[in-house]
């Protein structure tokens, strides 16, 4: 018993070696096992650490270095301007260069042509299809459309087609449309001014040590807006043809509103020949009537050949001068005083007036105030007025402005000369401009008693402008009707207005062509419903220049200055 229990103890201790071996071994594998995996971990661990520091050094690189900062804010620094802004007087943006794009395509990299044209055609109807589609089978790269705006890019890029591209370029863009189309004028596709403000002033426009300063105009946008609109109804209410309209500073020459009809958009970039688009304000010359005896009456009291009150007796109904007989377009009594003269608008008056100045101190008048000369203005397109031949009654005829040509800009100026105390002024779109050493073409006195008869021709009994008397305003003028010159079927119909007369601030002249009486339109006149009786520039002119200055009055801060009526009568008393 003793041997088997000693042969089982060395059976079991036989047995027990060889369990631990495997034991041991299979421990040592799993061991093996664990510490490869951690070491994978380890590896891992250092490789994704390597990332995230490589890439945390990567962003603060970036952030530090201004030059790579991306923001829109950088981005929009980026953009180098090739031109100036233009704004108005109230830093309004009228003219601005942006990013835009010409669409082009190259033929060879299109799949399928005929496709391609089908949605060319659905998206772009406008584009000459049939011509494209020649070019197409070409192989030279041609262009698709100029300058398209953000709305074609993405229909074009809707299209899916990797043979059209886009080519980057600096367009002008104007705010405004067609408003100011005949001032600002247009630039070209590398951006050099071919028209208006934009040729005029294109290398200060140009100018990189300015291309931060916008360049300012006298003009108001607001104001702008209201007489174009103003005048656009009237076209349309007296079926003219055209028409035009200019707002000026009667002191400082400051040009605020510049209006042209007909006008076009600037942004279309069209070529417009039709002579009927020219800015009539500085480049169209006409004869502009009886404003002119404004002039006349003015030399015959500057030169003390008479006063205001001075009778003019025994006027015949007409004066035959040569072959020609001047008459009135209708009796006035036979004796006039030298402001009925004006105030009832008397051609043959103001001839009787202009004999007694005589031939010599009104061609120095002329002369001075250069009436027909070429006008000063910052724009290239202005008018030549024709030249005056001092021939047989030319002094008679230009005494109530006939055969004398000027530009609507040149006969506005002289009328802010004529109220402002008699300094001449030049007319201007630039803001940081002065007039200095201003002539003086009639004295103070006498600057005076013509505001004291212009404001007698809007308010008085026997006056040919009551339409425009404005409760409020003090409005004086002197109205217009002539024929063009060179063109008798071609009727010009002008007012030019100041206001308030007391102290004048400005000068307004609104002019038609070619209007008819509306039959149907209802006059209040002098407080009666009435329609208009003759097609004069009383009854149509002077009814939308009233309703003009009614509108702009507040926006220039006159409506009901602090003039009582007893002010007024003392300050022309």
């Amino acid at each position: 018993m003793k041997k088997k229990s000693k042969k089982n103890k060395n059976s079991n201790q036989t047995s027990f070696y060889f369990e631990d071996y495997i034991e041991t071994n299979k421990k040592n594998k799993i061991l093996n096992k664990t510490n490869n995996f951690q070491d994978r971990i380890y590896l891992l661990f250092f490789f994704f650490f390597s990332l995230i520091l490589i890439f945390s050094i990567k962003i603060i690189h970036i952030s530090l270095d201004k030059k790579n900062n991306f923001s829109l804010e950088q981005k929009k620094s980026n953009f180098s301007l090739l031109r100036r802004d233009i704004v108005d007087r109230n830093d309004v943006i009228i003219s601005r260069n942006i990013d835009t794009y010409h669409v082009s395509i190259n033929p060879n990299q299109v799949k399928d042509k005929k496709n391609f044209l089908i949605k060319l055609r659905l998206s772009f109807p406008d584009l000459p299809i049939n011509e494209i589609k020649e070019k197409l089978n070409g192989k030279k790269y041609f262009r698709l459309k100029k300058r398209i705006d953000q709305v074609e890019k993405r229909k074009f890029w809707a299209l899916g087609e990797k043979a059209i591209k886009f080519e980057p370029f600096q367009a002008r863009m104007y705010t405004h449309g067609n408003l100011f189309s005949h001032i600002i004028g247009q630039v070209d596709y590398d951006n050099y001014g071919i028209s208006g403000i934009e040729k005029y002033f294109d290398r200060e426009l140009k100018n990189k040590n300015l291309i931060d300063q916008p360049l300012k105009l006298t003009l108001d946008s607001n104001i702008q807006y209201i007489i174009n609109e103003e005048l656009k109804n009237a076209v349309k209410t007296f079926s003219a043809t055209g028409g035009g309209a200019l707002l000026m500073n009667v002191n400082n020459g400051d040009i605020i509103s510049l209006v042209s009809l007909p006008n076009f958009n600037i942004n279309q970039r069209l070529t417009i020949k039709d002579e009927k688009y020219i800015n009539k304000i500085t480049k169209g010359v006409y004869e502009l009537g009886s404003i002119f005896k404004t002039f006349t009456v003015a030399l015959a009291l500057e030169n003390k050949l008479v006063d205001t009150s001075t009778i003019i007796e025994n006027i015949p109904r007409k004066i035959k001068c040569s072959i020609h007989e001047i008459t009135d377009m209708k009796e006035h009594p036979k004796n006039l005083s030298v402001e009925d003269i004006l105030i009832r608008s008397s051609n043959v008056g103001s001839v009787i007036l202009a004999q007694k100045v005589g031939e010599k101190k009104y061609k120095e008048f002329i002369s001075k105030t250069k009436l027909t000369k070429n006008p000063s203005i910052e724009l290239e397109e202005v008018g030549t007025p024709h030249q005056l031949k001092w021939n047989r009654c030319k002094l008679e005829t230009i005494s109530f402005g006939h055969g004398i040509t000027t530009t609507p800009l040149q006969a506005t100026a002289l009328y802010a000369a004529m109220s402002n105390g008699g300094k001449i002024i030049t007319p201007s779109l630039i803001k940081v401009r002065e007039n200095k050493n201003l002539d003086r073409i009639i004295s103070h006195q006498t600057s005076h008693q013509i505001r004291s008869i212009l404001r007698k021709v809007v308010n008085g009994e026997d006056g040919t402008a009551s339409l425009a008397d404005k409760s409020g305003y003090y409005v004086g003028g002197k109205t217009g009707t002539a024929e063009s010159y060179g063109d008798k079927k071609n009727r010009i119909n002008t007012f030019i207005s100041i206001f308030p007369t007391v102290e004048p601030n400005y000068t307004l002249f609104v002019m038609l062509e070619n209007p008819k009486i509306n039959k149907n339109l209802i006059y209040n006149y002098r407080g009666v419903k009435t329609k208009a009786p003759y097609n004069t520039s009383g009854w149509n002119s002077v009814y939308v220049a009233g309703k003009i200055i009614e509108k702009i009055g507040p926006i220039l801060a006159i409506n009901k200055k602090e003039f009582s009526d007893q002010h007024v009568v003392e300050k022309f008393n």
